[in-house]
């Protein structure tokens, strides 16, 4: 059975940091692609961050760059998502997902979110 499982959410204060877990079982882990995505109250969802584990390429979209960055640990089967330099407009619901590659649009397999707010 596939597994994602995000963990590390939590409320902080704007300027502050989180790193969120991402722990995969299920599948091969190093053919896979693992992203995060988030989703604010009556936002779309946007993909935040993705890593292809066997190459290590990564993406990160516009409003993170240089604010966030991702990494993966292939012994534990984990991605983390470190965020630093959070704003209010950070807080959302962030789910990581896998799928082949990092660019496809639907992605196979989903976790269940782990909520990050950020305070003014």
């Amino acid at each position: 059975e596939v597994q994602l499982q995000a963990s590390g959410g939590g409320l902080v204060q704007a300027g502050g940091s989180l790193r969120l877990s991402c722990a995969a079982s299920g599948f091969i882990f190093d053919d896979y692609a693992i992203a995060w995505f988030r989703q604010a109250p009556g936002k779309e969802r946007e993909r935040v961050s993705c890593i292809k584990i066997d190459d290590g390429t990564t993406f990160y979209a516009d409003s993170v760059k240089g604010r966030f960055a991702i990494s993966s640990d292939i012994a534990q089967n984990t991605v983390y998502l470190q965020m630093n330099g959070l704003k209010p407009g950070d807080t959302a619901i962030y789910r990581c997902a896998a799928d082949l590659a990092c660019f496809h649009t639907e992605f196979d397999y989903w976790g269940r979110g782990t909520l990050v707010t950020v305070s003014s």
